[in-house]
């Protein structure tokens, strides 16, 4: 074989080569086409595909395989770094990275996907109320809320409406705090919003993400400055209803005409130490519930939620204290996130009740008395809110050391030039070998947040001076 003949052959595969590509780029350009053009596309469904496929294509590709200049290449791939680090941060509670995401997907689908105020009301039909679901109106209006009051919109609404109050639902025989999708309805109704169309995909644009990367019909909850949020917690769990439809198929199809709530359809709220039941909201599934139960944890890589190990504790990227359970240790999938706002812990905020100067003048001289003080009662009752209020009056000249079960009070982020140190137990590390590491320290006041070993009593949270 002479050496015209071979390179003809190499031509000849160069050019099949070159074919094959064009038919493999043409393909794909004639799908995203078809894609484009389908009458059903602007469906959230088929939106979120697009996104996910779009945001995996803009994280994967080769930047050295597109021939770019130094420069823009170099700009490519902080723009592709600072885009896998978001994705990654804003499923641990980072609101910014959240907010970096959002726009990306917002930009995708006005500029890409083609979403226009005629089409996307397929997604979410906003020009005809009667077809708007409880959370399609819900979203709506913490929205238009999060606009004028930020993070205090749930807030906001809570109290403009009067909804934490007790009040008999449909089937109950005693009062309970609830909100209702009759309540959400009522409230989209006064309210009367008018919603231009960037309102409209942003909404559509928080609802995918949500699907996608957040905390599913949480999400936004999750992120408004309340005292906690948890689901999976009531209804009928998933292993009942199995077994019903195995036995009893009658008392199943009775459970589902009557609508009986089941676990994924639990969410509740915390708020001003009451806990309010979400009606109108639910996961849908019970393996979107196992999604955000498997997520929300995440955050510094606390280990595997496993059947073996079927509890985490840990905390998330704002603070929050985050606590997991599954099955078969719980008998459902559930979570419990617990928000403390360090901003408002001051003890002229907490104690509100008549002789409330006297009150707060004796803390105050506990505190700086340097007593051995204890602080116990129910959970969700304060205890760790009056801990920071009450630290505020600890004198500047001693240094505090303290043991936590998880991360809570972050006191280095209130007072960043005192001398504070703060442990916690881990999975080989006990809460009383942290105890004694502490004890070895230079500390002047010892805050411990779990049971104390002394034998007089047992402490929740507890302020010692006296421990060497």
């Amino acid at each position: 074989m002479n050496v015209v003949n071979i390179l003809l052959i190499f031509v000849v595969l160069v050019i099949g080569g070159i074919w094959v590509l064009y038919m493999i780029r043409k393909n794909k350009n004639a799908e995203v086409e078809k894609i484009v053009t389908d009458e059903k596309s602007y469906t959230l469904d088929e939106m979120m595909e697009f996104i996910k496929t779009r945001l995996d294509e803009i994280t994967k590709v080769n930047l050295y395989d597109i021939g770019l200049s130094e420069e823009e290449l170099k700009r490519r791939k902080a723009k592709k770094y600072e885009l896998k680090k978001a994705l990654k941060g804003c499923t641990y509670g980072d609101v910014n990275d959240k907010k970096y995401v959002k726009e990306l997907i917002y930009d995708l689908l006005y500029k890409e996907y083609g979403v226009n105020e005629i089409n996307i009301s397929k997604a979410i039909p906003f020009d005809v109320p009667s077809l708007l679901t409880a959370q399609d109106k819900f979203d709506i209006i913490i929205y238009m809320y999060k606009k004028d009051f930020g993070y205090e919109a749930l807030t906001q609404m809570i109290k403009k409406y009067d909804l934490a109050v007790l009040k008999y639902v449909e089937g109950a025989s005693k009062p309970s705090y609830v909100i209702t999708e009759d309540e959400i309805s009522q409230i989209y109704e006064k309210e009367n919003f008018s919603l231009e169309f960037s309102d409209k995909l942003n909404v559509v644009t928080q609802r995918i993400y949500q699907y996608y990367k957040g905390y599913s019909s949480i999400d936004e909850i999750r992120d408004m400055n309340i005292d906690g949020v948890s689901g999976g917690v009531s209804g009928l769990p998933e292993s009942f209803l199995s077994q019903v439809a195995q036995t009893d198929g009658d008392y199943l199809a009775q459970i589902t005409e009557t609508k009986v709530p089941r676990a994924c359809d639990s969410i509740w709220i915390f708020f001003q130490g009451k806990s309010i039941r979400l009606a109108f909201l639910s996961f849908g599934k019970e393996s979107e519930l196992k999604r955000v139960c498997q997520n929300i944890y995440k955050y510094n890589n606390p280990g595997q939620l496993s059947d073996t190990n079927g509890y985490k504790i840990n905390e998330m990227k704002d603070g929050s204290r985050v606590v997991v359970v599954r099955p078969s240790m719980s008998e459902t999938w559930a979570f419990f996130v617990r928000k403390f706002d360090v901003k408002r812990a001051t003890l002229e905020q907490i104690v509100t009740a008549e002789g409330k100067e006297e009150t707060i003048e004796l803390l105050k001289f506990l505190v700086k008395g340097a007593r051995i003080i204890a602080l116990t009662g129910e959970q969700g009752c304060g205890k760790t809110t009056m801990l920071m209020g009450m630290i505020e009056n600890i004198y500047e000249t001693m240094n505090l050391r303290i043991t936590e079960t998880a991360f809570e009070l972050h006191l280095r982020k209130i007072y960043p030039t005192r001398n504070i140190l703060s442990m916690r137990e881990t999975e080989t590390i006990s809460g009383q070998e942290c105890l004694d590491v502490q004890k070895k320290t230079d500390g002047s006041v010892n805050i411990i947040r779990r049971g104390c070993n002394r034998p007089r009593s047992i402490l929740d949270d507890s302020i010692c001076t006296g421990c060497i």
